[in-house]
């Protein structure tokens, strides 16, 4: 798939702009803060219907602005297919929510952000990425819930779920400080709880160990052979497949106490987490800088090969000023990876090697994007 037209209006820095990217490397320079990275932002919501920088849509407005339009025109192997979304802002919003956030797939209103998934398929890599392995597990758990939504688009509801009855669970243990809590209802959110985690859990296992082959390929090819990566699945609760419900009921009863006394679920997948091991090493804990940069690339590469081979498709290649932090080896591995990949670039200046393998230029500043001939 390849993105044939790119629309911003009101869009962060961009009061219009338009971007028709070539089918294979796009370069996009630009000082810092010119709206370079705007640009890819743009993309991944219509990828997956929310920023990958914010929580908060109205930031993705523009200062002044009582709205936002982002349309996105793709190419596919099943026809050409239009992603549009319209943020607003304002009083004449606030009695509708929905109203704040319309997504439209080809021309006909969505009802959920759900059905977004697997229409356009993106894996976006920014230097924050190279910190993958050492991060937080919920950076981890992030990077596999996004990449199950566009595989397996059913997932996004499964763990939208999930997280609504966790919150539910979580608020009716916080009123357990003032009032006692009901056995039934608190035995209705569990069973909730259980029944969707354990569908998460199943998608989650199956992922790891897709990705993991992978993985460990690309691992050993950039590293010459010299390391084995092993990235496998961490449940925060112990299951068997088809025992995975009443694995998480079991916790979620047996850690009660616990949750009053702390105020939160303590227990489920919201706490899963991956392991990343060199031979018998720990990396997370234990790798080098270099191992652990070696690992998250690895990791992330193998995401660009899975999505084609689920799909069909190579995905859309979103690279964020992310050549700077990698040495010449790596940046081979990265765009050999991407050879048959639509990929927008963003960086400050404009690199030789990216102008030698062809790539289209593009000039980003003053909140316009110009395409550049033979720059220097």
């Amino acid at each position: 798939m390849r993105i044939g037209k790119l629309t911003l209006n009101g869009f962060r820095s961009y009061s219009h702009a338009e971007l028709t990217p070539g089918s294979g490397l796009n370069l996009l320079y630009g000082a810092n803060a010119a709206g370079k990275t705007n640009v890819l932002e743009a993309v991944f919501l219509c990828a997956l219907g929310r920023s990958h920088r914010t929580s908060r849509d109205a930031e993705l407005i523009g200062h002044g602005l009582a709205g936002a339009y982002v349309g996105l025109e793709l190419e596919t192997r099943s026809g050409t297919r239009l992603i549009e979304i319209k943020l607003r802002q304002g009083d004449d919003v606030t009695k509708n929510p929905r109203d704040k956030k319309q997504i439209f797939i080809d021309r006909q209103r969505a009802d959920k952000a759900g059905e977004l998934m697997g229409v356009l398929n993106v894996v976006m890599f920014s230097p924050e990425d190279l910190a993958l392995v050492k991060a937080s597990p919920d950076v981890r758990r992030r990077f596999m819930d996004m990449e199950l939504c566009q595989l397996r688009p059913a997932y996004y509801r499964k763990a939208a779920m999930y997280n609504a009855a966790l919150r539910q669970r979580n608020a009716l243990i916080k009123e357990a400080f003032s009032d006692p809590i009901d056995p039934e209802i608190l035995d209705m959110w569990n069973t909730q709880l259980a029944r969707t985690g354990a569908e998460v859990m199943r998608s989650r296992r199956q992922f790891m160990d897709e990705l993991s082959t992978i993985a460990s390929d690309m691992h050993r090819r950039l590293t010459g052979g010299r390391e084995q990566l092993f990235a496998f699945y961490q449940p925060n609760v112990p299951f068997e497949d088809k025992d995975a419900e009443y694995a998480i009921y079991d916790a979620l009863a047996s850690s009660r106490e616990e949750d009053i006394r702390r105020g939160f679920t303590t227990r489920g997948p919201h706490r899963d987490d991956i392991g990343i091991k060199l031979g018998e090493t720990d990396v997370k804990v234990f790798g080098s800088q270099g191992q652990q940069r070696t690992a998250a690339l690895s990791l992330k590469l193998s995401e660009i090969a899975l999505l084609r081979d689920v799909t069909g498709e190579s995905p859309v290649l979103l690279l964020d000023d992310v050549l700077s932090e990698l040495d010449e080896d790596r940046q081979k591995a990265l765009m050999g990876s991407a050879f048959d990949c639509q990929c927008l670039l963003t960086a400050t200046g404009v690199e030789s090697a990216v102008t030698r393998m062809g790539a289209e230029v593009y000039k980003v500043a003053g909140g316009r994007i110009e395409r550049v001939m033979n720059e220097k």
